[in-house]
């Protein structure tokens, strides 16, 4: 399986890898800093640069689902590669560090409301959450305020692993109703906002400190349904 180092530290902006396999559904590495598409959190984009001057430039990274392969996307009429080259990977540091973080904003935004979310998805400016709530208004300067000050707080982001059972013993931890943390690895990775901000099972890239997502905007607050409260943040400054 590939080593995938952006769990550890999100900030790697490049890395040395070898070619794993190459076939129609993408290119696998020993390791890698791409992240793949998952968790509302579109996958990464970049280059594989080889040492004869080969640029082959990523347009997506996704993860096979039956075969657990980290699969990064050619762009169309891209150099080949072939099993065994050694690469160098530079991901799109702009693109990524943008994602990281609203994919933080959107943890904030889990502390300040409660509820399970049925559903969300990341962008670079702009982002959502979907909460099970039935019946309740929500005041959009109200969450505004408590995402800045939450911002402006400076709180540390962090992760750390958990084992599966121990995930089992806490699964009031879990916020998203549609899908559960992925289990059978033997450990579950946890993302901290300290201060008891936030602590939730979470894969995704984030920053290290909330006040590196900078100011946020409120978008609509939209009614999906009987018990869903679409709610939309943006970056102001993307």
């Amino acid at each position: 399986m590939t080593e995938e180092l952006f769990r550890e530290d999100s900030y790697l902006k490049t890395c040395e890898a070898t070619v794993v396999s190459v076939d129609d559904s993408g290119i696998e590495l020993d390791r890698t800093i791409f992240y793949p598409m998952g968790g509302g959190q579109p996958g990464d984009s970049g280059v594989l640069k080889t040492a004869d001057g080969r640029d082959v430039q990523i347009t997506d990274t996704r993860k096979d689902r039956e075969t657990g392969k980290h699969l990064h996307i050619p762009a169309e009429g891209a150099p080949t590669l072939a099993a065994g080259e050694t690469v160098t990977c530079e991901i799109d540091w702009e693109r990524r560090y943008r994602l990281m973080r609203m994919h933080s904003a959107l943890h904030l935004l889990c502390a300040t409301i409660e509820g399970g979310v049925t559903g969300g998805q990341i962008g670079e400016e702009k982002s959502r959450l979907d909460f099970d709530l039935e019946n309740t208004d929500l005041d959009k300067e109200e969450i505004q305020a408590k995402l800045n000050e939450l911002v402006e707080g400076g709180h540390d982001m962090s992760h750390r692993w958990i084992t599966d059972e121990e995930m089992e013993a806490n699964a009031d931890l879990v916020r998203t109703m549609s899908v559960k943390p992925p289990m059978g690895a033997g450990r579950v990775r946890l993302m901290e906002i300290a201060g008891g901000v936030d602590l939730q099972p979470c894969g995704g890239t984030h920053v290290a400190n909330t006040s590196e997502i900078g100011e946020l905007r409120v978008g609509k607050i939209e009614n999906k349904g009987k018990h869903n409260r679409r709610v939309n943040v943006h970056l102001v400054n993307p």
